[in-house]
C-alpha cells in the first residue's frame, strides 16, 4: 500500500514523539499494522513491539539468509517450498512477510551525466504509436526517432512497419534533414541492428553494417539493461508523445509525416537546449551542423529484397497482397524490390513490373497492360475478368449474379449490361440501385437501370445514356452528305461541243 509523504511523517512523529505502539498508530490512522512497520523500517527504526516474540520461521532464518545471499532474486514461493521440504509447517503469507524483511536490498546505482562533442553521437530508436486500420489490414504505426546528442535536434518520421527497408529509409531521411550524419550512432539491442549478442560479442545485421560503411559512421549498441545510455532518444520519444502526437488529427500517413516535419523544425527546435539553456535547440544545431560527416554522393539502396515464386497466375505475393507481372513470366522465380512507396518485380537486372505499394491486405494490384496481355492470351477469361471487376467495385453484385443464374438468365448478357451501366454511373449510384433490385427480388440489369433512372429523375438530373447500339446499327444511322452534281455538268458540256464540231 502506497501512502502519501505527510502520512509517513505523521507515523514517525507518533512513534518517536508520542511513543505510540505500532498497533495504536495503525488503529488511529486507519492503516494496516504491516504498513506502519514498513514505514518505520524504511526510516531505519529497529523493529518495535512484537519483534521479541518467537516465530516458527526463526529456526529457518539462517538458511533463508544464506540462500538469499547466494541467490538474491530467488522468489519467496520457491523458498517456501524449500523450507517446507525441511519441515516448516507455517503459513505461506507469514513466511513471505519474513522473507521480504530478510531479503538483501540492492544498493542504488549512481550514474554519470554523459556529455558529447558536437557531431560526435546520435541516438536511434523505434517507438510504437498504436495502430492504423487500412482497409482490412491493421497496421502498426511505428515512429523512427533520431536525436543528435549534443544539440538535441530531433527527427521524427512515421512508418507502417519496422522492417529493415523502413529502418534504413528513416536513417536516410534523417541524414537528409540534418544535412549530414554523426560519427557514432547509438542503438538499443534492436533486431534491425543486432542479430545476436553474447556479452561483449556482438553480431550486427549485415545490411546495417553495409549502410554504416557507405555513410562512414560507427554503429554502437548500448549495454544490456542500460537504458540510461540512450536516455536522450528515450526522452525525445516521451516528448513527441506528449507534445506532438497527443490529440493529433491527420488524414493519412503522408499528412502525419508532414506535420511531424513541421513540428521538428518549429516547436521542437525552439525549446531550450539541455546542454546550454541560454540558447535553443535550433541554435545549438546550427553550431553542430558544420561538423557532421558529409553525405556520400550516391544513395544507398534501401529497398527490401525478397525472392518470390510466380505460380500459374501472374501475381507475386508480397506483404499480404498480390502484384501483377507480365503473363509470360508465370511458373518461375523472380525478385521483389520493395520500399515504402513502390514495389518492383525484377528478373536479373530487368524490371518486369512496378506498382505503388499497398498497405491493405488481400488486394490484387494490377497493371492494365498485364491484364490486357493475359486476356489476349486467354480470350475465354474476358467475361470472368469483367465479373471480378464488377464484384470488386460493388460487392452486392455477387448476390445479384447468383440469383440471376438461379433463374436461368444469360450471365454473359447480364454481365455485359451491368458493365455498360458501370461506365455511365458512379459506384455509389450503382450500389444503391443493385440493393433496390435485390430488395424487389428482380435480379436483372433492367431492374438496376430503372432504379438508376428513377433515382436520377427524383433529383431532377438528366438520365445517363446506358444503352450502346451495336456497331452495324450505329453505321446505319450515319448521315451521308451527297456529292454536288454540278461537277458532272462539266462532263456533259464537253460532250456537246464535240458533237457540234462533227456536225459542221
Amino acid at each position: 500500500m502506497t501512502i502519501p509523504p505527510e502520512r509517513e511523517a505523521q507515523i514517525l512523529r507518533y512513534f518517536h514523539v508520542e511513543r505510540w505502539r505500532v498497533n495504536t498508530i495503525a488503529r488511529q490512522l486507519g492503516l494496516h499494522h504491516s504498513t506502519v512497520r514498513r514505514v518505520l523500517a524504511q526510516a531505519g527504526v529497529p523493529r518495535p513491539d512484537g519483534d521479541t516474540r518467537r516465530s516458527i520461521v526463526d529456526a529457518y532464518t539462517p538458511f533463508i539468509i544464506e540462500t538469499l545471499a547466494r541467490f538474491p532474486t530467488l522468489t519467496a514461493a520457491r523458498l517456501f517450498g524449500m523450507v517446507q521440504a525441511r519441515g516448516y509447517a507455517g503459513s505461506a503469507s507469514h513466511f513471505r512477510h519474513r522473507v521480504a524483511l530478510l531479503r538483501p536490498r540492492r544498493p542504488a546505482e549512481a550514474y554519470l551525466r554523459l556529455r558529447t562533442l558536437p557531431g560526435e553521437q546520435a541516438q536511434v530508436d523505434w517507438a510504437h504509436f498504436g495502430y492504423l486500420q487500412i482497409g482490412r489490414a491493421r497496421r502498426p504505426l511505428m515512429a523512427f526517432v533520431m536525436v543528435l546528442s549534443y544539440s538535441r535536434a530531433l527527427f521524427l518520421r512515421f512508418y507502417l512497419d519496422a522492417r529493415m527497408a523502413s529502418f534504413l529509409a528513416g536513417h536516410a531521411a534523417a541524414f537528409a534533414a540534418f544535412g549530414g550524419c554523426a560519427r557514432v550512432l547509438l542503438y538499443d539491442n534492436l533486431k534491425s541492428a543486432v542479430l545476436e549478442r553474447q556479452g561483449e560479442a556482438i553480431r550486427f545485421h549485415p545490411t546495417l553494417l553495409a549502410f554504416a560503411a557507405h555513410h562512414r559512421f560507427e554503429p554502437r549498441p548500448v549495454a544490456i539493461a542500460r537504458g540510461n545510455e540512450k536516455g536522450r532518444v528515450e526522452r525525445a520519444i516521451r516528448y513527441a508523445r506528449s507534445a506532438f502526437f497527443a490529440a493529433r488529427r491527420f488524414t493519412s500517413l503522408a499528412d502525419l509525416n508532414a506535420q511531424a516535419a513541421a513540428w521538428c523544425s518549429g516547436p521542437a527546435a525552439a525549446r531550450p537546449c539541455p546542454e546550454d539553456a541560454s540558447m535553443t535547440v535550433g541554435a545549438a544545431f546550427a553550431q553542430e551542423r558544420p561538423v557532421l560527416l558529409p553525405l556520400p554522393d550516391d544513395a544507398f539502396p534501401t529497398a527490401e529484397l525478397i525472392a518470390v515464386r510466380i505460380g500459374k497466375t501472374p501475381y507475386a505475393r508480397f506483404d499480404g497482397n498480390d502484384y501483377s507481372v507480365p503473363p509470360e513470366h508465370v511458373c518461375r522465380g523472380l525478385t521483389v524490390l520493395a520500399d515504402t512507396q513502390r514495389v518492383r518485380i525484377v528478373e536479373g537486372t530487368t524490371v518486369l513490373a512496378e506498382h505503388a505499394r499497398c498497405y491493405d491486405r488481400g488486394q490484387q494490384i494490377e497493371s492494365p497492360a498485364h491484364i490486357a496481355a493475359l486476356v489476349e492470351l486467354k480470350r475465354g477469361g474476358r467475361r470472368h475478368r469483367i465479373t471480378d471487376e464488377l464484384v470488386r467495385a460493388v460487392p452486392a453484385l455477387r448476390e445479384l449474379l447468383v440469383r440471376a443464374a438461379a433463374r436461368g438468365y444469360n450471365l454473359g448478357g447480364v454481365t455485359r449490361a451491368l458493365q455498360r451501366l458501370r461506365q455511365h454511373y458512379s459506384i455509389t449510384e450503382l450500389a444503391a440501385a443493385v440493393a433496390e433490385a435485390l430488395a424487389r427480388d428482380v435480379p436483372h440489369p433492367n431492374a438496376v437501370r430503372l432504379a438508376l433512372d428513377r433515382r436520377r429523375d427524383s433529383r431532377g438530373q438528366p438520365l445517363a445514356t446506358a444503352v450502346t447500339l451495336p456497331e452495324h446499327l450505329q453505321r446505319r444511322d450515319v448521315i451521308v452528305t451527297p456529292h454536288a452534281l454540278s461537277s458532272y455538268d462539266q462532263l456533259t458540256e464537253g460532250s456537246h461541243d464535240d458533237h457540234d464540231q462533227r456536225s459542221d
